[in-house]
């Protein structure tokens, strides 16, 4: 059963489940009113020209479930100079990565309504065909570099029958579909440049991301693999969340216990004891791109 379906059907028993205690209300939207009362034109008209200018990608491409929560950030004097920033390095001799319309990619394909389970990477892949907005994730035909490499050995001992992408690939999509949010720290990056648009602004945003998650949200786990994503999990309230922590799957430090973290299948018991059966996330990756599943959303 999709996703979309298993919403619809919640929704039409929502009156009967007990708040944050059922697959209905996690699959439910979100509560705050602000989000729902957000009027997206009316904020885009208060902006200035340059606001507008600088932030036609925000407004183009963000999904409108993250935005409301994300406007203030936008405005913010480090923000307005990170899209400065930006502008002209994208009038520079060397790539960013990746693609502007797959900047904000993360958003589309998980909404904050459907978000069961977080991952927080750091830097997009700096080489050609490769970043595209999900973390880790990579675009066919690119091979599954060595950080995906491991994680679905992790996998594999979690679920024996796990099946990676076709053709030794890396892309992630179907995760994301299903509720898997996958964040970079940082959002661009220069060809050929690790943490090169570090440091300029992004990091406060997908902070706020978290945050927002962690607050709007009635459960959902947050998996950080490394120093830098265990940081930014640090204040969430783990009465309400599941906090898992681990090493980085990175081959320099996966052998120091990332093969026997268990996170995969710690996150579905969590998901399916809270929730119910049902709410746990299918990791299966043995999807086509050109799937249907995907038709409309980049």
């Amino acid at each position: 059963m999709s996703l979309k379906r298993k919403a619809a059907e919640a929704a039409t028993t929502a009156k009967k489940a007990k708040p944050n205690s059922s697959i209905t209300s996690f699959f439910g939207a979100p509560q705050p009113k602000p989000e729902a009362a957000f009027d997206k034109e009316a904020w885009v008209a208060k902006l200035t020209a340059e606001q507008k200018e600088l932030l036609k990608l925000e407004i183009d491409t963000l999904h409108d479930s993250w935005l409301p929560h994300l406007k203030d950030i936008l405005v913010s004097p480090q923000f307005l100079e990170l899209k400065r920033f930006l502008k002209k390095e994208l009038a520079g001799s060397q790539p960013i990565y990746p693609p502007m319309k797959d900047v904000y990619s993360w958003s589309r394909h998980t909404p904050l309504n459907t978000v069961k389970a977080v991952v927080t990477g750091q830097d997009p892949y700096h080489g050609p065909n490769q970043a595209h907005g999900l973390c880790f994730s990579v675009q066919a035909p690119t091979p599954a570099p060595p950080s995906l490499k491991n994680i679905y050995l992790a996998l594999k001992k979690d679920y024996p029958d796990f099946k990676a992408p076709p053709k030794k690939g890396g892309l992630l999509t179907p995760w994301a579909e299903r509720g898997v949010l996958l964040i970079n720290t940082c959002l661009t990056v220069r060809r050929g440049a690790a943490n090169s648009h570090s440091g300029k602004g992004w990091e406060v945003l997908m902070q706020k991301v978290i945050d927002t998650v962690a607050k709007v949200r009635p459960g959902v786990v947050f998996l950080a693999w490394g120093s830098p994503a265990a940081s930014r999990v640090k204040d969430i309230n783990n009465e309400k969340h599941l906090i898992l922590k681990s090493v980085h799957p990175s081959p320099l430090s996966a052998s120091r216990g990332w093969f026997d973290c268990h996170h995969f299948k710690l996150t579905n018991d969590w998901l399916v004891k809270k929730y119910g059966k049902g709410s746990e996330i299918d990791w299966n990756l043995d999807v086509d791109p050109d799937d249907s599943l995907f038709d409309g959303i980049e």
